[in-house]
């Protein structure tokens, strides 16, 4: 069957339908359908209406304060980047040397030529020679621009040729 078809044949049996009623029954079940239909609008358009606004207005404090927290990390982030950092600092080899000690490492050369350091470490032990490059990169600023390790048949131990560079103060 068509859709016309269909529709026709719906209407004409809604009309036998509503003639076979009288008057009273027609007002009741014209009233039982306006309350039907405003109680399908009030469930799908009003009702998520009224609680997406109650709750926008319980989330609307928080926002504004987290907004106003972002303005004010923002003025501290502006403020901070026009701050330079701190120079490096000037280093000796005898600082180098104490440093290493410290780690428990022992040099068996240590060359200072300008910004650059070159460490000759024979038979010392990686994971010190590591966290003395972890201190003077935070210390010194020193960065390994060139590392040459040859692992020794001990555990942990290993000959190391480090050169260093320390960024220059402009």
């Amino acid at each position: 069957m068509k859709l016309p078809d269909l529709l026709k044949l719906s209407v004409q049996s809604f009309t036998e339908f509503w003639v076979a009623r009288d008057a009273r029954e027609r007002m009741m079940l014209m009233a039982a359908t306006l309350v039907a239909s405003m109680s399908l609008v009030y469930a799908v358009l009003i009702s998520p209406a009224l609680s997406g606004r109650e709750q926008l207005n319980k989330s609307l404090p928080v926002l504004r304060q987290q907004a106003a927290q972002m303005q004010a990390l923002s003025k501290e982030a502006a403020t901070l980047s026009g701050k330079s950092a701190a120079p490096p600092i000037t280093l000796s080899r005898e600082d180098i040397e104490a440093a290493l000690a410290r780690k428990g490492l022992k040099p068996q050369n240590v060359m200072l030529t300008g910004d650059m350091v070159k460490v000759q470490l024979a038979s010392g032990s990686f994971s010190a020679m590591l966290n003395w490059l972890n201190d003077m990169q935070r210390t010194a600023q020193l960065a390994v621009i060139e590392a040459n390790v040859v692992v020794l048949p001990q555990p942990d131990m290993v000959n190391a040729m480090l050169t260093l560079r320390q960024p220059r103060n402009e």
